[in-house]
């Protein structure tokens, strides 16, 4: 059997949640996140529509780099008074462990969704203010157009231009980067299945107004929450097994009683403050809805990841605001 570790719940010795908001129970306890590599693309286009059809094709498969080349999502939506060329945008997010593994997917994922993609343009979110940390996108990206390519100067920013069959592609030479916090997350436990989506969807419609942060998950909710490890020794990771319903009889549950459905909402984001904030307003939406019974968030001792967001800090916060 592999070592794997699991969660701890954050209960005291009978078994009850320490912490409380809106008469919801909060486990003692804190989520654990680790430091990325981050970079942002505004990408553009004719219309709204395409805007969001470039968006989604853009960010498909990037949940959790446990399996995929990057974890990326929606920042916010941009009308043509925010974006860079006077068109509809959006602001897009991507993560990974390392520069060259996030220029890789980057690069990849421009090139076969967005250069694509009718009417678009694919500009830098982030200055390059070091070359050593710069993500060279356009810069890969022109030799598509065969030699045909064309650079032009915008300001001090370099600019390609691709001719494609509905125009031209244009698409900035190089993006910045930073470092990133990738994991922030709650758990939410319900009585069932319904009572626990309408809770997490109320705290995703929270989270996504936060600034410099992502939801990365399928409607930024994660219904597979995972452990490290497995007894399977192939796998990287497997089913939290405390926190699944349907087998606390089988396993050491950390359910609360009643508990008929689990919702997991993990967070990346540009800084530590930003992901706080993010689960803080999270909790609040999600504790207002009936049929919670319980918050917590996943960690692993503190032995993964260096970012440790404590419940009880994020509960004084909203204290101090109310």
């Amino acid at each position: 059997m592999a070592k794997y570790f699991s969660q701890r719940s954050g209960r005291t010795l009978n078994n009850q949640p320490e912490l409380a908001w809106n008469g919801v129970p909060v486990c003692d306890t804190f989520a654990e996140a680790f430091t990325t590599v981050g970079t942002r693309l505004i990408v553009t286009a004719a219309t709204e529509s395409w805007v969001r059809i470039a968006a989604a094709e853009v960010t498909g498969y990037a949940t959790s780099v446990i399996a995929c080349d990057a974890e990326a999502g929606i920042e916010t939506f941009l009308t043509p008074g925010e974006s860079p060329d006077g068109r509809p945008g959006v602001s897009l997010m991507f993560f990974a462990f390392s520069r060259s593994a996030l220029e890789k997917a980057v690069t990849n994922r421009v090139g076969q969704c967005i250069l694509t993609c009718p009417t678009t343009a694919c500009y830098a979110g982030v200055p390059v203010t070091d070359p050593e940390k710069a993500i060279a996108l356009g810069k890969q990206l022109r030799f598509f157009g065969d030699g045909f390519q064309t650079s032009k100067k915008w300001e001090e920013r370099r600019l390609w231009r691709i001719p494609v069959m509905d125009g031209e592609f244009v698409c900035e030479d190089r993006v910045g980067s930073f470092k990133g916090v990738a994991g922030g997350n709650l758990l939410i436990c319900a009585t069932d299945q319904s009572a626990g989506l309408l809770a997490t969807e109320a705290a995703v419609t929270a989270m996504r107004d936060v600034d410099q942060t992502i939801l990365p998950f399928p409607g930024g909710i994660v219904r597979s929450g995972s452990k490290v490890g497995s007894r399977y020794s192939a796998l990287k990771a497997s089913t939290n097994d405390a926190y699944c319903p349907t087998i606390r009889a089988q396993t050491e549950s950390d359910l609360p009683e009643g508990t008929g459905c689990v919702y997991e909402i993990v967070i990346d984001g540009e800084t530590f403050a930003a992901v706080q904030q993010a689960m803080r307003d999270g909790l609040d939406a999600a504790t207002r809805e009936p049929g919670v019974l319980e918050i917590t968030a996943g960690n692993y001792g503190g032995k993964l990841g260096k970012h440790h967001f404590h419940l009880v800090e994020i509960i004084a916060e909203l204290e101090q605001n109310q």
